[in-house]
């Protein structure tokens, strides 16, 4: 998987560094980051919508669009995936492969790490239609 994600990241850089605004990807680049992060959060809904209907084939389309606009984004940031998957093993060693920092109001990672602790889970109440 990372092997086509690197491969997918240098043919984003690519289009960045090419400037052929003929490209889809030099398009997206082009019209700001702004629009990138729409793109980001759009696929995401299409992501959890289509798992939401237990659409599996939906699922892995709208994936593959998500990460497209994610490697867009991270180009756009001048972030690697080596940065993300950095980030990844560090979290790995200082929590394990399934957890995920919490928020921390001073964002600090190492007062974060010190400090998790899972959130109490709030239990839900029935929809009312009105």
């Amino acid at each position: 998987m990372a092997d086509s994600i690197d491969r997918l990241f240098q043919a984003v850089r690519a289009a960045q560094a090419g400037g052929n605004g003929r490209s889809r990807t030099a398009k997206l680049l082009n019209s700001g980051r702004i629009k990138i992060a729409k793109k980001v959060v759009e696929e995401a809904a299409e992501v959890s919508f289509e798992a939401v209907l237990e659409n599996r084939e939906a699922v892995i389309r709208e994936s593959a669009d998500l990460m497209y606009n994610l490697v867009v984004m991270w180009a756009d940031a001048g972030i690697t995936p080596k940065d993300v998957w950095s980030e990844m093993t560090r979290r790995e060693q200082a929590m394990g492969i399934a957890e995920k920092l919490p928020k921390s109001p001073s964002k600090s990672g190492a007062k974060a790490l010190s400090k998790a602790t899972p959130a109490p889970r709030r239990k839900s109440r029935p929809v009312r239609a009105g």
